[in-house]
């Protein structure tokens, strides 16, 4: 199967939206998700959707602000980010695994090459 492919990175001011999007072909009945990772910290989950199972996940500092999706038809991956902060900077990374026990503890093994996030102030 294919490497996930991101896209939809950008610079953006405070308070501005950014849609990121991921070529998930061949993985449309994973589990997907968005983790993300700054300069000097720790990867972090950011959401995750298995459809298959009614699962969707979001880390508190995103909920109410970004929505994850995914569109069968184009073999798409959707992360929609609004009243983005600072704080988001970061390179963003499409992921996915098949196990639903992996997805739900977020241990995801295949991995894209990321899309980056810059939010000034």
């Amino acid at each position: 199967q294919v490497q996930p492919v991101e896209s939809g990175g950008g610079s953006v001011q405070a308070g501005e939206s950014l849609r990121l999007s991921c070529e998930v072909s061949g993985y449309n009945t994973y589990c997907l998700g968005w983790f993300r990772q700054a300069p000097g910290k720790e990867r972090e989950a950011v959401a995750r959707i298995y459809q298959r199972i009614g699962y969707t996940y979001y880390a508190d500092s995103v909920r109410g602000r970004f929505t994850i999706s995914q569109d069968n038809a184009k073999n798409t991956l959707y992360l929609q980010m609004n009243s983005l902060k600072p704080e988001d900077t970061a390179m963003y990374y499409c992921a996915t695994v098949q196990s639903a026990d992996n997805c739900l503890r977020g241990n995801f093994d295949s991995w894209g090459q990321g899309t980056q996030v810059t939010v000034s102030s």
